[in-house]
């Protein structure tokens, strides 16, 4: 069958197509259909169903067009897999706000359907739980929104924590003391306080302690309170680091804890405390929990395809923290 959708102007189809055509030709590609454009008109060929399938996507994206967004090839390749759960116009819950803006003005927004709910739930909660696949901007966007909640004088301090956990390498093998061996392990949080803040104001809030940076270990024995704090890495936590964490929670704070269930690096037959604190709090009040998925990947469009290829293969860690065959 063939069926016609029109962009309504020139401008319009040309953010739709995207450059060169890349996004046309990604619909053809991942639909099986066959795309061609007459006038301001995308036609679209093939069986029934992808037909009826392509056409939910171009209309989305004519939506998106039309309310001043982006259309790049990301977002268009994500339309396709929402599209083909039927969800294609989800993607129009995107086109409304900003999550922050960085240090030169740039608008951060989410990209995924699952990057907003995940902003919507830590607006609305006191602990989330992010869980998900690396690119999903599970860090990024909680340090976003712990700086724009410090901006806001909603919170006096911001925390950043990370277990020292090693993928194959020996924190004891490193030159330096402590601080220098753990830096490389905490980089993607300066990156993205820098990002946000810019260097100077980061270097000065740093110096007066506004902004700590630290190991897991160092949290013991205190009281977090007026904080914006973020556990990275979460699951390399064991559950006694993990209790540990959240019951630091003091009056006027909020967390957030981010991990990969599929990148555990505990020793073999330790729990990660990220999957079991995932499964003990999930109805509790004031927590939320939030799955990311690989259709949130928002690093590459070929990093989506990569995480779900070795998720297919079941490489990484089961729910018991055990490796996968």
């Amino acid at each position: 069958m063939e069926r016609k959708i029109s962009a309504g102007n020139v401008d319009c189809l040309a953010k739709v197509l995207g450059s060169f055509d890349e996004n046309l030709n990604a619909v053809s590609r991942e639909l099986q259909v066959l795309c061609r454009v007459e006038g301001v008109n995308i036609v679209v060929e093939g069986n029934e169903e992808n037909v009826h399938t392509a056409l939910d996507v171009f209309e989305n994206l004519i939506v998106l067009a039309e309310n001043g967004e982006k259309v790049d090839n990301g977002m268009a390749v994500y339309c396709i897999e929402l599209a083909k759960d039927g969800r294609a116009s989800d993607i129009c819950k995107l086109s409304s706000g900003t999550v922050g803006v960085t240090f030169k003005g740039k608008p951060i927004k989410c990209k995924t359907v699952g990057q907003k709910a995940y902003v919507d739930a830590i607006r609305k909660n006191q602990i989330v739980f992010g869980i998900g696949p690396a690119g999903t901007g599970k860090t990024y966007l909680a340090v976003c929104l712990a700086v724009q909640a410090f901006k806001q004088k909603q919170v006096e301090r911001i925390i950043l924590t990370r277990p020292a956990v090693e993928a194959g390498e020996k924190l004891g093998f490193l030159p330096g003391d402590l601080q220098t061996k753990v830096d490389p392990y905490l980089r993607p949080l300066y990156d993205a306080l820098q990002e946000m803040l810019g260097i100077e104001a980061y270097s000065k809030l740093m110096e007066r302690g506004v902004i700590e940076i630290a190991p897991l270990a160092y949290m013991r024995g205190r009281t977090l309170s007026n904080s914006f704090i973020i556990l990275d890495e979460a699951q390399n936590t064991t559950r006694e680091q993990m209790k540990m964490f959240l019951t630091r929670l003091g009056d006027g704070s909020k967390m957030v804890i981010t991990g990969d269930a599929t990148q555990i690096d505990l020793p073999e037959g330790k729990q990660s405390g990220l999957i079991h604190a995932a499964h003990l709090l999930q109805n509790v009040e004031g927590i939320s929990l939030i799955n990311l998925t690989d259709k949130d990947v928002v690093r590459n469009t070929l990093v989506m395809r990569i995480v779900r290829a070795y998720a297919n293969q079941g490489v990484g860690r089961n729910e018991s923290g055990n490796k996968a065959d």
